[in-house]
């Protein structure tokens, strides 16, 4: 397995999910890794890029979101970056409270937490959020 990167950089339109999902499968299939971690990765990403569109960039067309796919021999690691304001993941509610339980949306973190090994949020002063995702083989 050889070390491999690709970036993206792509409209802030909901469509883009769709886009982001496909380049990240045929990066997944070069990569090597297993079927079972393709899905969750698949949904990983999903969720951070349609975060990224509708909660970063708000769907505003001057604006981007880039993602990068690194694959090494111990781990795929994807970033996702918008043009947004930033947040604090802590402030979001917790999907599996009981108040939440019924919620249609707010599951995005919940579900990169869970398939992911690693997630972490950089919050840039000059404005965008980065989410780093980590899956190790």
């Amino acid at each position: 397995m050889t070390a491999e990167t690709t970036e993206l950089s792509l409209p802030s339109r909901i469509e883009t999910v769709a886009t982001a999902a496909a380049a990240v499968a045929e990066f997944l299939s070069r990569s090597g890794i297993s079927e079972d971690s393709a899905f969750g990765i698949d949904m990983a990403v999903r969720e951070a890029v349609t975060n990224a569109v509708l909660h970063g960039n708000r769907q505003d067309d001057n604006k981007t979101v880039d993602v990068t796919l690194k694959s090494s021999p111990d781990a795929v690691e994807i970033s996702v970056h918008d043009q947004g304001v930033g947040f604090n993941p802590e402030d979001v509610p917790d999907p599996t409270a009981e108040e939440n339980i019924l919620k249609a949306s707010g599951r995005g973190i919940f579900f990169m937490r869970n398939f992911m090994d690693e997630v972490s949020w950089l919050i840039r002063p000059e404005g965008g959020t980065t989410v780093r995702m980590l899956k190790r083989r």
